[in-house]
């Protein structure tokens, strides 16, 4: 009977959506000699041939999609048999990797964090704050367990198939300005169409935040902005208005309740704003999982508050 290793059936699966081993080894953060020599393995342990080359690259032979198929198939009953064994103990423990973007991992997951420690000290939480489009691989790979990041308006995220999107809350974003800038001093909403000569910062690009500041001067201002300063610290960027070095379009999670050194307006075209999101896999949660999620909207519900 053939042993299936499940970490090579990952592969495979990867290799099905994404189509090419660079793909795969950019998204799951391995060489291609690496996922290479993951898919050889796994071709050995079947005894049949999985992939046929095509030009410089490779694609599945009948066999490799056949697997592939199968691999959905038992990588998510595997991921329920571990939930329900540890459902069955009735003890919520063991380790949640979870994954934010700065904003998310300083407002929601920290906190959550502290209140798992009082009501299940079993329970390992391990957060790493990256962005929402690095994460999606770990946690389609089951490397990672939860993820939360953003979407914005103009810029809504696919939805990929296995998982799981539940919506956290949402925000208003707003312009940020130097306290000295002339478009301060009346107090009201600020045009973006009237920051057209500013220099602006904001997230690297790949991310849904500079394809929203970049959408957002398109479509309401009708040009392309200066954008000369990309960082995805909230700090770095608020920094850079302070220094009168930029301005900024930014979500209010990110932004200090009073700073005289920053003006904090309305965008006076229309209302722009941002979700949160975890995304989790669409298979059964183990407890551990479940209890950082209830944390996670208890604390979502206090910052409402």
């Amino acid at each position: 009977m053939v042993e299936l290793d499940l970490r090579r059936l990952r592969f495979l699966r990867e290799l099905e959506e994404r189509g090419t081993l660079a793909a795969v080894a950019a998204a799951l953060g391995y060489s291609p000699s690496t996922v290479s020599q993951q898919l050889a393995l796994l071709e050995r342990e079947v005894g049949v041939r999985l992939l046929d080359k095509a030009g410089r690259g490779v694609r599945l032979t009948d066999a490799g999609q056949l697997l592939a198929q199968h691999a959905r198939v038992l990588l998510s009953a595997a991921e329920a048999a571990q939930a329900d064994l540890a459902a069955l103990s009735g003890d919520v423990r063991g380790t949640v990797r979870a994954r934010g973007l700065q904003s998310a991992a300083r407002r929601l997951l920290v906190p959550a964090v502290a209140r798992l420690r009082t009501a299940h000290p079993q329970v390992r939480v391990e957060i790493f704050e990256l962005e929402l489009e690095q994460s999606l691989p770990g946690l389609r790979l089951g490397t990672v367990d939860l993820v939360i990041g953003d979407e914005y308006d103009s810029h809504p995220r696919p939805r990929p198939a296995g998982l799981r999107f539940t919506l956290l809350l949402e925000e208003p974003l707003r312009i940020v300005l130097p306290a000295a800038h002339p478009l301060a001093r009346c107090g009201g909403p600020v045009a973006v169409a009237d920051l057209r000569f500013d220099i602006w910062a904001a997230s690297a690009e790949g991310t849904g935040h500079h394809a929203m500041v970049v959408g957002t001067c398109r479509a309401l201002g009708g040009y392309e902005p200066d954008l000369r300063h990309r960082s995805n610290d909230a700090d770095v960027q608020l920094e850079l208005v302070r220094a009168a070095t930029a301005v900024a379009l930014m979500p209010a999670l990110t932004l200090p309740r009073d700073d005289p050194a920053l003006a904090i307006r309305d965008v006076a075209e229309v209302t722009v704003g941002r979700r949160l999101v975890a995304v989790t896999r669409d298979t059964p949660a183990a407890p551990a999982l479940i209890a950082l999620f209830k944390a996670v909207t208890e604390q979502v519900g206090q910052l409402g508050g």
